[in-house]
């Protein structure tokens, strides 16, 4: 027989991994000021092995404007611009020999409308999550009638898991409406 509390935490561990991801994705989306996370998905070839940016350099924001790299081998300068100029974070890499520099352009408002364009596709992604894992579990509650679940029982699980399903939909729609209030701020 079903155990509703082993579904019930099942979903809600399923629904806040979609948060998890969510927060993730729009990390990446640059906002016009200068955050470390867009570089999170570059990988550089060091020695013969693919590994991410923060494991061959130090990077930091000096200022709002600036993101610092600052490779611990010298030989890697010529690597990470070119990791950089091929990824799809848009930005010229400037060096001067000991940090290479990304200076991040102030965001026009046609660039600012296509950011949250994006982060709305990335949060409608996360409501679709949200509304699959609902489903799923539902249709789990529905088969455990047969394996010996009550109706009530049943449908107790199905009002807790709408709760559920409410509660992480208005997370998203607040990580959104926090995403697209940081990028059309000028």
């Amino acid at each position: 027989m079903i155990d509703v509390k082993e579904v019930l935490s099942a979903a809600e561990e399923k629904m806040e991994e979609t948060i998890m991801y969510l927060d993730d994705a729009l990390a990446r989306i640059r906002a016009g000021k200068a955050n470390t996370k867009i570089l999170d998905g570059i990988r550089v070839d060091s020695y013969g092995t693919m590994v991410p940016l923060s494991g061959v350099a130090s990077i930091n924001t000096p200022d709002a404007r600036t993101i610092a790299i600052k490779p611990w081998d010298k030989s890697m300068f010529k690597v990470i611009e070119k990791a950089i100029i091929d990824s799809s974070v848009g930005i010229m890499p400037e060096n001067n020999g000991e940090i290479i520099r990304l200076g991040i352009p102030p965001l026009t408002e046609e660039r600012r409308k296509e950011l949250a364009k994006q982060c709305g596709k990335e949060a409608e992604q996360a409501k679709v999550s949200v509304r699959n894992t609902r489903r799923d579990w539902n249709e789990k509650l529905k088969k455990g009638i047969k394996d010996g679940l009550s109706e009530d029982v049943e449908k107790d699980a199905e009002a807790s898991l709408q709760k559920l399903h409410d509660q992480y939909i208005k997370k998203v729609e607040a990580l959104y409406a926090a995403k697209e209030k940081e990028i059309m701020t000028v």
